[in-house]
């Protein structure tokens, strides 16, 4: 299950009352990007709620693709996001937080965490194979985006 697939929308019942429809909990889910996407009964939530999801909306599915926005990009978008804020210095509960904050999305501590861990491992091995390849400043590039992971 993909990283994305475990960030759920905050106040969910709350937010689908005032749409006044069903929408799924997972923010990145087919239902939930096309009501993002086409912006449809958006003018019934609280300026707050609006302002929030207009937000993800923006820095998420703004992109060129055709198949917007399921072309991957909003969930490539959202983790580069995520690792940012853990460059920044941020632990799991505290990036939690952040997301919450800034656009109305939530996930499970652990799954921050395991999602951290799988970047950080990943990193180790695109250092190894530079490293096997001969390729100094790939190597060096993973060895800093791994020391900026890792705290």
């Amino acid at each position: 299950m993909a990283f994305t697939d475990k960030i759920y929308v905050k106040n969910h019942r709350q937010l689908a009352s005032q749409l006044e429809t069903n929408i799924p909990k997972g923010a990145f889910a087919g239902a939930t990007l096309d009501m993002l996407f086409t912006g449809d009964g958006l003018s019934k939530l609280d300026s707050t709620t609006r302002d929030r999801i207009l937000d993800f909306a923006e820095d998420f599915l703004d992109c060129d693709c055709q198949a917007n926005p399921y072309c991957g990009c909003p969930e490539e978008k959202f983790m580069r996001y995520v690792l940012e804020l853990r460059a920044e210095g941020l632990g799991p509960q505290a990036i939690v937080d952040v997301m919450s904050d800034d656009y109305m999305v939530y996930a499970y501590t652990g799954d921050v965490l395991s999602f951290l861990d799988d970047s950080v491992r990943q990193l180790e091995a695109l250092e190894t194979l530079a490293d096997v390849e001969g390729n100094e400043e790939m190597s060096d590039r993973a060895r800093r985006a791994k020391r900026e992971l890792s705290g």
